[in-house]
C-alpha cells in the first residue's frame, strides 16, 4: 500500500450537505489528510476543524484562482477550485470523492508503481466491473452497445507498472448510468479481487467518486463545465486515460474501498443528464484516438478539447477555461516542483 506518511495529502469533496456520514468518517479515519470541502449556493455553512476546511462562495472568489471567473456556480465542476487550492498547498496527492461515500476502516489504495495484473485486449472497451463481479452490471459511461458484448479476447500479465490514477469500486450503489437503475436497480457488494491495470488502447470509464492521483498527472484533474453533472467527471476521466499514455503512465481499478449511501436523486433526470454520454462517448474515443499529442500535458488538453469544440461535444468557453485552467497551474503546480 502507498507509504503516505511523509506526504501532503488532500481530499477533495463538493457538497451542499451539512457534514455527512462519510465526511465525518473520512475526518475520523484519514486524521493526516486536509480534507478540503467546496461549497455552492446551497450550501449548508461547515465549521472548519483540525483536518477540514469549508471553502463558500464567498470564500471561493477570494483566491487567486483566473478559472473562477469561468466557473457557473451550481455545477460540480466547481471542484476544480479544490484541485487548485490543493496544488497550491504543495499536495502530493489528491484524493476525489464525494460526500455520500462512506470509507471502510481499512481504506487504502495499492502503491502508484508496483506490479500488477495487466490487461491487455483487442478490443477497445473492457467492463471493469465484470472482472469483480457475476452481476449484470456495467459503470456509467461505458458505451450502451458494448453492454452485452463478450468479453473474452483478453489476458492478464502481471507487470511492473506506473499507475496515474488509482480508481477504487464503490459497494451497494456503485456508479452505474441511469438505464441500469431503471432495468436493473441491484445492490451490489463487489468480490475482494486483487487490482487491474488497463493496457494502453484499452477504455474503461472511470469517475470523481472514489479516486486516487498521483501529482505528475494533476493537470489532469480538470473537470469540465460546458457539459452535464452526470458527464463532466466521465468526460474528464476518458481523457486522462488517453492522455496517461503519453507518459507511460495507466489507469488501475481496484477493489470497494467504500460504500455508498446514496444522496436522494431523480433518476429520470440523470437520464436526461446522462443522453449525451451515451451518444457521444464513442465519438469522442475517436476524437482521442485520433489526437496528434506530445508528452506535454497541458498542451495535450488544449488539444483535445480544441478538438471537442470543433465537434461541438463541448462549446468554445471551454477552450477557454482550459487556458485559465493552464495559467492557474503556472502559477501553482510549477512553483512546487
Amino acid at each position: 500500500m502507498i507509504v503516505i506518511n511523509s506526504m501532503k495529502k488532500f481530499l477533495i469533496i463538493t457538497t451542499i450537505n451539512k457534514k455527512t456520514r462519510a465526511i465525518k468518517q473520512f475526518s475520523n479515519l484519514l486524521t493526516d489528510w486536509q480534507i478540503i470541502l467546496i461549497g455552492d449556493k446551497k450550501s449548508k455553512k461547515i465549521e472548519d476543524t483540525e483536518n477540514i476546511i469549508f471553502l463558500s462562495l464567498e470564500d471561493q472568489e477570494k483566491l487567486d484562482f483566473e478559472i473562477i471567473k469561468y466557473l457557473p456556480s451550481n455545477h460540480y465542476a466547481r471542484k476544480n477550485i479544490g484541485y487548485l487550492y490543493a496544488i497550491k498547498s504543495g499536495a502530493d496527492i489528491i484524493y476525489d470523492t464525494d460526500d455520500d461515500n462512506i470509507p471502510y476502516d481499512d481504506w487504502a489504495f495499492p502503491e502508484f508503481e508496483t506490479t500488477s495484473d495487466c490487461i491487455t485486449s483487442d478490443q477497445k472497451f473492457i467492463n471493469i466491473y465484470k472482472h469483480y463481479t457475476k452481476e449484470n452490471i456495467w459503470p456509467r459511461g461505458y458505451p450502451l452497445d458494448e453492454v452485452t458484448k463478450i468479453q473474452e479476447i483478453f489476458t492478464k500479465q502481471s507487470r511492473r507498472v506506473k499507475i496515474g490514477a488509482w480508481q477504487g469500486l464503490a459497494d451497494i450503489e456503485p456508479d452505474v448510468d441511469a438505464v441500469y437503475r431503471l432495468t436493473v436497480n441491484k445492490k451490489i457488494k463487489f468480490n475482494n479481487q486483487t487490482p487491474s491495470v488497463l493496457d494502453r488502447g484499452i477504455y474503461c470509464p472511470f469517475n470523481s467518486q472514489n479516486t486516487l492521483w498521483r501529482r505528475e498527472v494533476f493537470s489532469l484533474l480538470y473537470l469540465p463545465s460546458t457539459v452535464s453533472f452526470r458527464f463532466t467527471d466521465i468526460l474528464r476521466g476518458y481523457i486522462a486515460q488517453r492522455l496517461f499514455w503519453e507518459n507511460d503512465y495507466l489507469l488501475g481499478f481496484t477493489k470497494a474501498t467504500v460504500f455508498q449511501n446514496r444522496n436522494n436523486h431523480n433518476i429520470m433526470k440523470d437520464f436526461e443528464d446522462e443522453i449525451p454520454v451515451y451518444m457521444q462517448t464513442k465519438k469522442l474515443i475517436e476524437i482521442l484516438d485520433k489526437s496528434i499529442l506530445t508528452t506535454d500535458p497541458l498542451h495535450n488538453l488544449r488539444v483535445v478539447y480544441k478538438l471537442l469544440d470543433k465537434e461541438n461535444i463541448v462549446t468554445k468557453k471551454e477552450t477557454e477555461m482550459i487556458r485559465a485552467w493552464t495559467n492557474d497551474l503556472n502559477r501553482t503546480l510549477i512553483h512546487h516542483q
